[in-house]
């Protein structure tokens, strides 16, 4: 029997190495914000306000390009989003206001949007369901392995080039980033000419003998996939789940610096301990799940279980930050909370193609998202007010949200498995 080619698994890698890209872009403003700040004469509400707009245009751009994907595909939709934001974030050199970081960090955000649909587009596109938990788990991980990257090599690049330099020599690694892509991802994995007839039968599901095509798949407007109780409980386990993500992306820096008294050295020094955790956690979550698809469980019991691990995990890991007293116990605390959120998210995020086929599965990634900046963008409005004294209000609101969320995937969503018709009633078909 022929060996299934490779080409999924480098396709995979690409996108992973991209959110790399996406990590360090977007996380240098928070690394440089204590001297940034200083220079323009900017507070801590400044930040907030820019935080703000950024996951305001990072929502429309997650429904614009979750559109934009399923019209003219994964490989054009991937060289216009890195495109734009690589121009973006260079554009930050030149801003000596919050009006002008206002606009840029506006530009980056609708234009790194398009990472999210686009993996989850992928990675319906070219992976079978028990490999889509663990390739999902590569696109995290590149994620989590953008943010361990990012203090340190921001730190690093500042002090070599100050902030203006900075903001210019990242914005180039994504120029060379669309090379290969455009070389390796030549067509979807039905006609490239790489694919072998082995790895194609794997991909599509089907027997290599038969070579048959899938059946018309449903693919449901807009309206009609919002009708579906399987894509709300995907769109609220988001609202409610990733806000937690987002507090530590966005304010780690400045926590670091505000409990503890770090300048930017020190924050290069720390700042990327928490990620290895969800570096860990992706990997673990997307291996875990498509263990349990292997030996015999179902995609809906797999799902689930794996997502209640993460969540058992996060919500006293959550607590736990709030007694930590000390730099290093408070890293490695936050560390298990990002290790338990990316065992659930990593699974969350490949619900989108395993209830859907693929022309609608952007969309519907898209629209998590938008979910995902909405409950964001409230705990961001919140740390200024709430962090006054210490971080562990904030710290105790969003381990609230932990149960939430997972109540939104057991009790709203239903069984998880593919969906090839009209909606189906609301009540009476729980898992």
């Amino acid at each position: 029997m022929q060996k299934p080619s490779a080409v999924r698994w480098a396709i995979i890698a690409l996108i992973a190495v991209a959110t790399v890209i996406n990590y360090i872009d977007r996380n240098a403003l928070a690394v440089m914000w204590p001297e940034i700040a200083g220079e323009i004469g900017a507070t801590k509400e400044d930040y907030a306000l820019l935080v703000t707009i950024f996951m305001l245009f990072y929502a429309a751009g997650q429904f614009a390009f979750g559109r934009l994907f399923d019209r003219i595909g994964t490989r054009l939709g991937f060289a216009w989003s890195i495109g734009v934001w690589s121009i973006s974030i260079a554009l930050h050199s030149v801003a000596g206001s919050i009006a002008a970081f206002s606009v840029f960090r506006a530009m980056l955000g609708i234009s790194e949007a398009g990472a999210w649909p686009g993996a989850v587009k992928a990675n319906a596109e070219w992976f079978p369901p028990r490999e889509r938990a663990f390739a999902q788990g590569i696109f995290n991980a590149g994620a989590s392995i953008g943010a361990i990257i990012s203090a340190p090599l921001i730190a690093f690049l500042f002090l070599s080039l100050g902030w203006k330099g900075t903001f210019l020599l990242i914005g180039a690694f994504g120029f060379v980033w669309v090379l290969p892509w455009l070389v390796i991802y030549r067509a979807g994995p039905d006609r490239h000419p790489w694919v072998n007839a082995a790895e194609r039968a794997l991909i599509l599901d089907a027997p290599e003998e038969t070579g048959q095509a899938a059946a018309a798949a449903y693919t449901p407007t807009l309206k009609q996939m919002m009708s579906h109780r399987q894509s709300w409980g995907i769109v609220i386990s988001r609202f409610f789940l990733d806000p937690i993500w987002w507090l530590f992306v966005s304010w780690l820096p400045i926590y670091l610096a505000e409990t503890f008294a770090f300048d930017i050295k020190q924050i290069g020094i720390f700042a990327w301990v928490p990620f290895v955790g969800a570096m860990f956690g992706s990997l673990f979550g997307g291996w875990l799940s498509g263990k349990l698809i292997g030996s015999g469980w179902s995609i809906d019991r797999a799902r689930k279980w794996t997502i209640t691990l993460g969540c058992v995990i996060m919500g006293p890991a959550l607590l736990g930050a709030v007694l930590a007293s000390d730099p290093t116990l408070a890293v490695l605390t936050i560390a298990g909370v990002l290790f338990g959120f990316q065992i659930a998210i990593g699974n969350i995020q490949t619900l989108p193609g395993d209830v859907f086929h693929g022309k609608s599965v952007g969309s519907l990634a898209g629209i998590g998202g938008m979910a995902a900046v909405a409950g964001t963008l409230i705990t961001t409005w919140l740390v200024p007010v709430m962090t006054k004294v210490s971080y562990a209000p904030i710290f105790i609101l969003v381990a609230a949200l932990v149960p939430l969320s997972l109540a939104a995937i057991w009790f709203v969503t239903g069984r998880i498995e593919k969906v090839d018709g009209p909606a189906a009633p609301v009540v009476g078909d729980q898992s």
